[in-house]
């Protein structure tokens, strides 16, 4: 069964989700790679404001290709998440409340998000032609110069992903690993 979820992301909803859960989200989105989530970071470690209010939304790790005419984005797959651990639980607590990617998350990320009631999702590697043609508009809104790495707010509708980790400590990782380990 895929469950359809609306962006921003509230803590109700949050508290329906489980690893494993396959859903479709439709509203908006961030998107950000490491770069930018070390601007971020370092922002708020300044006292400075983020570029956008992050409490209750989701970003999106991934960089784009160039969008055909027409198009409002090229290509748009994940990138591994992996990247992004030291920067997650501060966004987290700051109230950043779903991340999109693909890979593990660090056991500090995990923490943060049960601390914090956040979820992390998966997109699917490979599949950024096909993911593309569920974002709507892009829009650049913060750090342009860096390119492909500049954050963008994004509106998406019925954007597939899959939870890996939920908010009571679930992990679609171990617990498909654990499934087929022969003892």
């Amino acid at each position: 069964m895929v469950k359809k979820v609306m962006l921003p992301l509230t803590d109700e909803t949050l508290e329906s989700l489980k690893a494993g859960d396959n859903i479709l989200l439709t509203g908006t989105m961030y998107a950000g790679r490491d770069t930018a989530h070390k601007r971020m970071v370092e922002a708020l470690e300044q006292g400075k404001t983020l570029p956008f209010d992050i409490k209750g939304q989701a970003i999106y790790f991934m960089g784009p290709s160039p969008a055909r005419p027409g198009q409002p984005i090229g290509s748009a797959g994940p990138t591994t998440s992996g990247r992004m651990d030291s920067y997650s639980p501060r966004l987290i607590a700051e109230g950043l409340k779903g991340m999109i990617g693909k890979g593990m998350r660090s056991q500090e990320v995990k923490d943060a998000m049960q601390k914090y009631k956040a979820v992390y999702l998966a997109a699917i590697g490979g599949a950024g032609a096909l993911i593309s043609k569920t974002i709507k508009k892009s829009e650049v809104i913060a750090y342009e110069e860096l390119g492909a790495e500049a954050i963008r707010r994004l509106e998406v509708e019925d954007f597939p992903v899959m939870v890996v980790n939920d908010i009571y400590g679930g992990d679609l990782y171990q617990e498909g690993k654990a499934r087929y380990r022969v003892d």
